[in-house]
């Protein structure tokens, strides 16, 4: 799986999200493309310590899911999203692009810092899994754009 951290797969994200237009069309779903612009901003929020969704320890997702947030299987179409990240409003989606543009700077900025916070309900993550993470969840929701 590709690292958000490393500045090709980072440059590939930006690139792909710039090709995303406010008539891309889902692939699969129901989410528009500026809710899902704004969902893609909850995992950056989170690893960058800006909001807290509630999120509590659970050691029976933690067993079973933690792994396929980081390992090379593509996610399939129409995962269950956390109940805390669904979006069901409607957003305005250059307002939630730069948003999102603006946390994947912050993040980037903070490639070379090794030590991340804890996740608030899968536990510990090293730099290289977070990395990769960000990727893997990027990716889903924008080929779910067809971008």
């Amino acid at each position: 799986m590709k690292s958000l951290f490393d500045q090709e797969a980072y440059t590939e994200i930006r690139t792909r999200l710039d090709a995303l237009s406010e008539n891309s069309e889902r692939q699969w779903g129901k989410m528009t493309a500026g809710q899902m612009l704004h969902h893609c901003q909850a995992p950056l929020k989170i690893i960058l310590e800006k909001e807290d969704y509630g999120f509590k320890p659970n050691w029976l997702i933690n067993l079973l899911f933690k792994k396929s947030m980081y390992d090379d299987k593509l996610w399939r179409k129409g995962l269950p999203t956390a109940k805390a990240l669904k979006e069901t409003v409607p957003r305005v989606f250059i307002e939630e692009k730069k948003a999102l543009e603006a946390l994947l700077d912050e993040f980037d900025s903070k490639r070379d810092r090794e030590e991340w916070p804890i996740h608030p309900s899968f536990g510990k993550f090293t730099k290289e899994q977070y990395g990769k993470m960000q990727y893997k969840h990027l990716d889903h929701h924008l080929r779910q754009f067809g971008v």
